[in-house]
Order: C-alpha cells, then sequence, then structure tokens
C-alpha cells in the first residue's frame, strides 16, 4: 500500500524487457516518490521481476495479475486498488507480429489488436472517470516509431501502432481539460528477449499461401537489413525505462516522445512530403535498391554509436 506522499503507478506487462525495467527503475526511486504495482497476465512469470526489484519487493513494489484482453480482469485489478486511485498508468502490454500478409490468419491479426489496441483502450477507460473526477493524473502508453512510420513486414503491428496514436491524440485533448496528462513513448528498436525469439521463429517459418519471391524478400532482403538496424541503433529496455520515468517527473510533459533521436530524420522525411512518396520510395530504394549499401551504412552507424550518442538517445528533451 502506498505511504502518505507516494504516487500510485500501475504499469501493464511487467513479466519481462521494458515493463519490468521500468517497475524496477520506479520502484528503486531513492526518493521513494512511487508505489508501483507492476501487472502481469501470468504471475508465475514473476521470477524475473522479483528477483530484479530485490528489496523493493514488496515495499514499493507489488504484484497483481492483470490480462489487458479481459474486461473483467482489468475492473478486478483495478477495483482491488484502494480507493481505486492510480495517479500514473503505464500502458506496457503489447504483442508483435512480423511476415507477409498471405501467411498471417485473421485471428493472429485481431489478437494484435485485441492487445495493442483494445487492451490499451481497456485499461485507459477503466481509469479515466475516477481520474477525471480528481482532475489529476497521467496516462503513458508505449506505442513505436511505427506508429508514425509504416515498416514494410509489419502491416499489423504497424496498423494497431497507428490506432493507438489516432486514439491518443484524440483522447489527449479532452483529457487536457480535466488536468490529465496523456504521453506516448516511442522506441525504435529495442533488445529483449521477446523480439529476439520472435525474429528466430520467424526465420524457421515457411509462409504457406506467400508466394515464392515474396518470402524471398523477406528472409533474403528485410531479415538481413532488419538485424542489421537493430545491432546499429537498438536500445535497451533500461534505455526506455529511463525515459519513461523522465516524461513523468516532466513539469511540462511532452504529448509524443521519441526514445532515439536516430529516428528524428525518419519522421521528419516522412512529414516533409505531404504526398507520402518521398518515405515510399526512400524505403523502397533502400531494402530493395540499396541493400548492400545499407549494410554498409549500418555497420558505421554501429561502430559511431558509442555509449555517449547512446546516452542521447534516451531523453526525450
Amino acid at each position: 500500500m502506498a505511504s502518505g506522499g507516494q504516487k500510485v503507478v500501475l504499469i501493464t506487462g511487467c513479466s519481462s524487457g521494458i515493463g519490468l525495467r521500468i517497475a524496477v527503475l520506479l520502484a528503486k526511486d531513492e526518493k521513494r516518490r512511487y508505489h508501483v504495482i507492476a501487472t502481469m497476465r501470468d504471475l508465475k512469470k514473476k521470477d524475473k521481476l522479483v528477483e530484479a526489484a530485490g528489496d523493493a519487493f514488496g515495499k514499493t513494489l507489488t504484484l497483481e495479475a492483470l490480462d489487458v484482453c479481459s474486461d473483467d480482469s482489468v475492473r478486478q485489478c483495478i477495483n482491488s486498488v484502494k480507493d481505486r486511485h492510480i495517479d500514473i498508468l503505464i500502458n506496457n502490454a503489447g504483442v508483435g507480429l512480423l511476415g507477409p500478409l498471405e501467411s498471417i490468419s485473421m485471428e493472429q491479426m485481431k489478437r494484435v489488436f485485441e492487445t495493442n489496441f483494445f487492451g490499451t483502450v481497456r485499461m485507459i477507460k477503466e481509469v479515466m472517470p475516477d481520474m477525471k473526477k480528481r482532475r489529476a493524473g497521467h496516462i503513458i502508453v508505449m506505442s513505436s516509431v511505427m506508429g508514425m512510420q509504416g515498416v514494410v513486414f509489419n502491416d499489423v503491428y504497424t496498423a494497431s501502432k497507428f490506432a493507438i496514436e489516432g486514439f491518443c491524440e484524440s483522447m489527449a485533448v479532452q483529457l487536457l481539460k480535466f488536468n490529465v496528462r496523456l504521453s506516448l513513448i516511442e522506441p525504435g528498436p529495442v533488445h529483449t528477449e521477446f523480439e529476439s525469439k520472435m525474429m528466430d521463429d520467424v526465420a524457421k517459418m515457411e509462409f504457406p499461401g506467400t508466394d515464392p519471391d515474396t518470402v524471398r524478400y523477406f528472409k533474403d532482403v528485410y531479415m538481413p537489413s532488419s538485424i542489421d538496424i537493430f545491432e546499429a541503433m537498438g536500445q535497451m529496455p533500461e534505455d526506455i525505462a529511463k525515459c519513461t520515468k523522465k516524461v513523468i517527473e516532466s513539469s511540462s510533459p511532452r504529448f509524443r516522445n521519441l526514445t532515439n533521436s536516430l529516428y528524428t530524420p525518419i519522421v521528419a522525411m516522412k512529414y516533409a512530403d505531404e504526398t507520402g512518396g518521398l518515405s515510399v520510395h526512400t524505403f523502397y530504394n533502400l531494402l530493395f535498391n540499396f541493400g548492400s549499401l545499407m549494410h554498409i551504412t549500418m555497420s558505421i552507424l554501429k561502430c559511431l554509436t558509442c555509449s555517449c550518442l547512446r546516452r542521447r538517445t534516451i531523453s526525450p528533451d
């Protein structure tokens, strides 16, 4: 239970990766400003979080079961919080989906939207009325740079993040009238166990129903390029956690927060051309016409991306 003066922070998707690191970073705050309610769908996966939290577990960090895809689970979790008082909601739970569209079932696509979009909406819908009544609160949503720029072979995942960006952009206007802040965190590639496993699994798949050329483009062109980008530009979950903490502690938090400044030119390119042609043709050429050049560029960038440059990429300022 939160002590006097502590802000209650509820975080979804804390069994690993970004959610785990945000929960631990806030729970170990030197000034003990936060009481963290770390949630996950399956509490059997709590061991990594408990170990990382150390002495904070049971003190400034508590655990609750929560499935963002279930109305009952969401309501039950929020009702378990004293007076339903949540100062900061961090929507982190999400799933990925990668590969040629022809080989992806509609059920797989619906699952991505049920978690990434409706899961976030479900959480906001449950806590928003109480925040509006108190005229105080901060809602954080873990989006992605793919919520602003489409990426080939990430069609459905990108669509789910585009949807959440549009939803949040609309909600932010209404919430501001009630002194409730809404902020998007927009990482690029992040090195997590989830991402690594997904990449490994996808590389072994056969993709039934997809034409041979598309499978070849995916496996022989996209996958190597994606690995290059991850190695050269990828951040660690701790970086995203630090960025999120800065946003929470800002006296005037921004709505959009790119965590990786190396992606700023990519986003700027999209908005520089209202026809959309510039970004579409640029990414087409980089992937299909200048693949070897991009590999060399990423290799150089990887060498140049020293620790001091990486530190600059975690700031939302």
